[in-house]
């Protein structure tokens, strides 16, 4: 998925494609083939609809939305018959809320996320928000990698790192600015498909992710999205924390 806004008032004033000093050129192309300065610095809030599916060509298992609130606000339902799982962000504050949906269902059960799981958080936010540009202004850095080769297109490897074990590897198309491929410091391999245009920005009509398990075997996830607002008004409960919680 794609990234926006951080104290980037300034940026709306710049022409498409400038080049920022510190940054590496290809951002700003990147930047320029997902919208313009004013649609992406115009960005506050994002909703993705979809399903989930567990594994290549097989049925969904999960309807999903995500939500995505400027500057530190995340939300992710996933809902399977008869239950619902709740994972959100606000601000430092993470969260989690499991329940059952059926006919005498158990009260849910919500935790607080440890540190690790909500600097996580924070750094998908931010890679959902930003659109490439701002990191440092996140405790961030970003650094080129120089030329490498995706997929048989010559790309410009770009690392953006959040903090100790949390980076983004993204893999740019040298010629057009066209996003190719995603690795992070976890071992996952995100490639994303098709395209939905929305409030005049290119999003991804599906995402994958592929990762080894312990045993070797690599496990494969498909996010398919049905719909994509951008500046939707969301209410401040979907990612406060619940008033009852128990501990991580």
């Amino acid at each position: 998925m794609k990234t926006i806004l951080m104290g980037v008032l300034a940026a709306g004033l710049m022409s498409v494609g400038t080049v920022r000093a510190g940054e590496p050129a290809i951002i700003a192309k990147a930047r320029a083939y997902l919208g313009t300065e004013a649609a992406l610095t115009g960005v506050k809030t994002l909703h993705f609809s979809g399903s989930l599916t567990q594994g290549i060509g097989q049925a969904p298992t999960a309807h999903v939305e995500i939500y995505f609130e400027a500057p530190w606000r995340e939300r992710i339902e996933a809902r399977t018959a008869g239950r619902l799982v709740e994972t959100a962000l606000d601000g430092f504050d993470g969260w989690q809320r499991s329940r059952d949906t059926g006919p005498g269902a158990a009260e849910p059960r919500v935790v607080v996320l440890g540190a690790p799981v909500t600097q996580s958080l924070r750094a998908d936010t931010w890679e959902n928000l930003n659109f490439y540009r701002g990191i440092e202004r996140a405790d961030g850095r970003v650094e080129d990698g120089g030329a490498a080769s995706v997929d048989g297109v010559d790309c410009e490897k770009v690392i953006f790192i959040h903090g100790e074990g949390i980076a983004y590897v993204r893999y740019f198309d040298r010629a057009t600015g066209r996003l190719v491929g995603t690795e992070t410091a976890a071992g996952v391999e995100i490639r994303e498909g098709g395209e939905i245009v929305s409030g005049g920005i290119r999003f991804p009509h599906s995402i994958t992710t592929r990762q080894r398990d312990a045993s070797g075997q690599v496990q494969a996830s498909v996010y398919t999205f049905d719909s994509i607002k951008v500046n939707e008004p969301l209410p401040d409960r979907y990612f406060a924390v619940p008033f009852a919680v128990t501990g991580p």
